[in-house]
């Protein structure tokens, strides 16, 4: 009765939004029920990357796409496109244990691996390492930000030698200042410092772990970070991997400070300002010895395409993740598999209904592109190959609508979209929305930086308007009770475990709805001249810009 009662309810909002929002047309639940529920099964084996289940998920996905009326979008072959877009992969991992060290005033100090330190695989193109007591420089949070005006490193010669940095951005701690107060810029996410230590020259850095600024403990540093590392294949990767990528506990950085005569509170708050100047922990080296074994393996990602009718070197791109975290240890239960239920079987049934809904509609103006994604798992990999090697120029790419983790239940009366970014494309989006009566609810954690944490990022910070949609918690029947309890559940019980599987009892009303203003979105944007960007103090302004000759 739940069931019957949700579905009237969705019918009765949609009929009465679809007159009110210029074409939008209905999506099928029962059809998205069942491409989730096909997509999660055990006979997908979790959707692992560059496994056996790749070749099954990448079949069912474009049968789906050219049943949906698509045309292939992937790579050239012969002249032609194919329906996938090759995605070599390096894979590192450290042999053995690795040997670590501090030398203070000329006495060892060794550390052992996942205790006091976290070392990465590196992914520089690196089959060993064998650092030998290089320097130790404090440089405040690594940021060098122009448009800020904002250097953390001040001229530093920093070859040979190992950075040392915080986690987050400058004005974490008191909530104000030039990055944003408490929301995480692209500055205080750990990937951009490891990329400007490159930039800058440095063998290595150590990123000072705390709980709070980091939005996770230790235990998720040590597990995301000690283990198998995956990246692109680039054709420069030492240009943004320094050779050492690692964290360090907060206590150990401490002591290191103290150590070398410093006060590590004291130098962090000097590091909230424009006047720090690069510190050197003056009687410290680090020392590193291990092997690297490392290989290139291939993914795919899936794309679908529909040519633009006026402007097709234009593209608009919805984009989703197709892998999860295929085949692991058994749960309490004996399961093996992460289905991957609604991270993120759901946001590709949602690309291929979209690619259903623009394939029957008159064809529009500007091309529009459903990219499917490999990798997003090890960290946004699929995307970001794409981005660094696109199939359609970046520069006249109108926007990216990335879908990751849609709600399956019944509709809500708000949405989300991942952290806090101001861009045109948020503005359509929350008027688009407005038209089916709901609001926009900012993410109630832009320090945890999760807009860093999608696919639409790997676009975003090469220029590319992008956002990530997230479902609403106000739902309809049962309002913020309700979400938040499914929400908790999903975190405690399903996130990234075996218990993300299809459920019989959703009704992926609230999905159908939240595709039509999706839909909308894109269709305004390739039936126009719109060329959305970003706010002018965002980090990826700058960047856009440099293309804005090719937009006119």
């Amino acid at each position: 009765m739940k069931r019957l009662i949700l579905s009237t309810l969705a019918l009765a909002i949609s009929t009465a939004v679809t007159a009110a929002a210029v074409n939008a047309p209905t999506f099928d639940p029962h059809r998205l029920s069942d491409e989730v529920k096909t997509l999660s099964s055990d006979a997908f084996e979790g959707r692992g990357p560059a496994t056996p289940a790749e070749t099954k998920t990448i079949d069912y996905v474009v049968a789906q796409m050219k049943a949906a009326g698509l045309q292939p979008g992937g790579d050239l072959v012969n002249g032609k496109r194919a329906w996938t877009q090759a995605v070599p992969l390096l894979r590192t991992e450290i042999v053995g244990t690795p040997t670590l060290s501090l030398s203070i005033d000329g006495k060892s100090q060794s550390l052992a691996q996942g205790n006091e330190i976290a070392v990465r695989a590196p992914m520089d193109g690196s089959t060993s390492v064998a650092i030998a007591n290089a320097p130790l420089v404090f440089v405040g949070y690594g940021v060098s930000a122009p448009e800020r005006h904002w250097d953390d490193f001040k001229g530093v010669d920093l070859h040979g030698k190992i950075a040392v940095v915080l986690i987050n951005d400058p004005d974490f701690e008191t909530g104000v200042g030039d990055f944003g107060g408490k929301a995480m810029t692209y500055y205080g996410r750990w990937t951009y410092k490891y990329e400007e230590a490159a930039r800058q020259g440095a063998l290595g850095m150590l990123v000072i772990h705390e709980t709070a600024p980091a939005s996770y403990g230790w235990n998720t540093v040590k597990n995301s970070n000690i283990i198998t590392m995956f990246d692109i294949v680039r054709d420069k990767p030492a240009a943004v991997h320094p050779q050492l990528e690692a964290w360090i506990q907060r206590d150990l950085a401490v002591d290191m400070f103290k150590r070398a005569g410093l006060d590590f509170e004291a130098l962090k708050k000097q590091a909230q300002t424009r006047a720090f100047k690069p510190v050197t922990l003056k009687g410290e080296s680090f020392s590193a010895s291990f092997k690297v074994d490392s290989k290139v393996i291939t993914s795919h990602n899936i794309v679908g395409r529909i040519d633009g009718s006026k402007k097709p070197d234009q593209t608009v791109i919805y984009s989703a993740h197709w892998d999860h975290l295929g085949v692991g240890q058994p749960d309490a239960k004996g399961d093996r598999i992460y289905n991957g239920a609604v991270d993120n079987a759901t946001g590709t049934a949602a690309l291929i209904e979209l690619g259903r809904a623009f394939a029957k509609a008159p064809r529009p103006e500007r091309s529009v592109v459903f990219l499917n994604v490999t990798a997003e798992e090890k960290g946004l990999l699929g995307s970001e190959y794409y981005a660094a090697k696109p199939l359609y120029p970046l520069a006249t790419t109108v926007g990216v609508i990335n879908m990751d983790a849609l709600d399956p239940h019944g509709p809500s009366r708000n949405f989300t979209i991942s952290g806090s970014a101001k861009l045109g494309l948020l503005d359509d989006l929350i008027a688009d929305a407005k038209t089916f009566g709901m609001v926009y609810s900012p993410d109630p954690k832009p320090e945890a930086g999760h807009f860093f944490r999608s696919d639409h990022f790997s676009f975003a910070k090469r220029g590319v308007p992008a956002i990530s949609f997230g479902s609403g918690n106000d739902w309809v029947d049962g309002g913020l009770a309700a979400g938040k309890a499914a929400e908790d559940d999903y975190t405690a019980k399903r996130y990234h475990q075996q218990g993300d599987e299809w459920q019989a009892d959703w009704p992926f009303t609230g999905m159908a709805r939240d595709l039509q203003v999706l839909y909308v979105l894109g269709s305004q944007l390739a039936n126009s001249d719109e060329w959305p960007d970003w706010s002018k103090d965002s980090e990826f302004r700058a960047t856009r810009d440099k293309t804005a000759a090719e937009r006119k």
